[in-house]
């Protein structure tokens, strides 16, 4: 999963400071701790195996259930029906959802362009946070996301309109190019794990070998200027989310003469953070995800198969059914469009106060500006703890009402992309009741990894900033 405080609006050139001002010695002590192993996470070895053949399972589950069964969780409703409902299934992925020519096609070539792209366009250079098991070294990082998208929507509009590729056979593929995904999730995911120790780049590694294979062996891995791990979580999984959205709106558009509102609503949704991601795309360096979760199957395979096969479940559904099914009141879509812009702005400015704050914390006091800049996205006059570690937590803005207000805005986001088709399926749902769950967990882990290395000072900030979540409420 991708660290929330990642997109936002900020940027900017650097003062350079030495990395050893940002941590004093009891904190590179805490540091240093921080950076081993020491207890498990998710169940351990047996609970990411169950997670690695789980999900899977679960996604071709939902998808059948979507393109065959109009939505419907579909069971076998005796033990003696178990065996021919598990063929049926199965038949049902061997013929639709086998991994086509077509699928490797149309998915290799989106990984190999927004590969090229992010390795030749030139971008805004940005420096990270000090790198603990780097020996608090800064990485630096080309940030060109938003010229790559630019160039991939020209790109996408182009080949449709002169029907060299039409974007109307994306969600036509859409198992096919799910297996393809999930093929090249667990592929990496080893291959990661193989080169890091091939290359003697392994960190924090417990021994077990599925469990490495999981949370991942190697923190930075790099093909020249591109960051492999950033480059996957931005360019890969919201790019093919955006473009499974449109290819439903083309399809409606194909089928009907008109595009629903709903589906309207999708495009402008996913298009909103896609936008996110690449015009704030320097602000990611600063964020957990870069500096301390490595490249594993945790977050390999969610960006190159979670994300963009199963957030989408709303599109999957109308671009197969009746939109009578799914129809609103007008009163009903203004408060959906409302709900979702209300809640994108909070995310975008959350994220954009908490990002500057943190680069101003590093000598940057300009910064980039990117389309669309939003008010509030950069607080004058911050308050903050100062601990002993080093470090300043934030008391102010967004982030004087809540721990995680951007992860309360998320939620409400992906909530929305469920909501929007109302109660003709609960599948659409999942994407919120699993990003809930995820959210729990990481702030869990969030939270503890903040007691241990600030101690005192966190129980002061908690004290201060009262909530995790919900104003008044959690």
């Amino acid at each position: 999963m991708r660290d929330m405080t990642g997109p936002g609006n900020g940027g900017g050139r650097r003062k350079r400071q030495s990395p050893r001002s940002s941590s004093p010695r009891p904190g590179r002590e805490v540091d240093r701790k921080l950076d081993q192993h020491e207890t498990y996470e998710f169940g351990g070895p047996f609970g990411v195996l169950a997670i690695m053949l789980g999900f899977p399972t679960l996604m071709y589950y939902l998808w059948i259930c979507l393109w065959f069964y109009d939505g419907q969780l579909v069971h076998p409703s005796s033990l003696d029906d178990i065996k021919p409902f598990l063929a049926t299934m199965w038949t049902h992925i061997r013929q639709d959802a086998y991994p086509s020519r077509y699928a490797w096609q149309v998915y290799g070539g989106n990984i190999l362009f927004q590969f090229f792209l992010a390795f030749t366009l030139p971008g805004y250079k940005q420096e990270g946070l000090p790198v603990p098991s780097l020996n608090y070294k800064t990485l630096t990082y080309n940030c060109n996301a938003l010229y790559c998208l630019y160039a991939t929507v020209v790109t996408a509009a182009v080949l449709h309109s002169t029907n060299i590729f039409r974007l109307t056979e994306l969600i036509d593929n859409f198992g096919h190019l799910m297996s393809v995904g999930m093929i090249c999730g667990f592929s990496i995911s080893f291959g990661a794990y193989f080169f890091a120790i091939a290359t003697g780049s392994q960190i924090r590694m417990s021994g077990n070998f599925l469990y490495d294979v999981f949370m991942g062996a190697i923190l930075n891995p790099r093909i020249g200027s591109v960051d492999l791990k950033m480059w996957a979580e931005v360019r890969v999984p919201w790019v093919i989310v955006f473009f499974l959205a449109v290819s439903g709106g083309c399809k409606q558009y194909e089928e009907l003469g008109y595009v629903t509102p709903n589906m309207a609503f999708m495009i402008l949704a996913t298009g909103l953070y896609l936008n996110a991601c690449g015009k704030g795309e320097e602000c990611i360096p600063q964020t957990w995800d870069m500096y301390h979760e490595k490249w594993g199957f945790m977050v390999i395979f969610w960006n190159f198969a979670g994300v963009p096969f199963s957030y989408i479940y709303s599109v999957v559904y109308m671009a197969r059914t009746d939109p009578a099914k799914y129809q609103f009141s007008t009163l009903r879509y203004v408060l959906m469009f409302t709900v979702l812009l209300t809640a994108y702005y909070i995310f975008d400015t959350a994220n954009s106060q908490k990002s500057r704050f943190k680069m101003q914390t590093q000598g940057i006091n300009t910064f980039r500006t990117s389309f669309p800049q939003l008010p509030w996205g950069t607080i004058k006059n911050p308050t903050f703890i100062k601990t002993a570690h080093g470090n300043r937590l934030l008391t102010s803005g967004w982030w004087g009402y809540s721990r995680k207000p951007n992860y309360v805005a998320d939620w409400v986001m992906s909530f929305c992309w469920g909501a929007i088709i109302g109660t003709a399926t609960p599948i659409p749902y999942f994407y919120s009741v699993f990003f809930i769950t995820v959210l729990v967990h990481r702030v869990g882990r969030d939270f503890e990894r903040c007691s241990a290395k600030y101690g005192k000072d966190w129980e002061r900030y908690c004290d201060t900033v009262k909530y995790k979540f919900i104003p008044g409420v959690f």
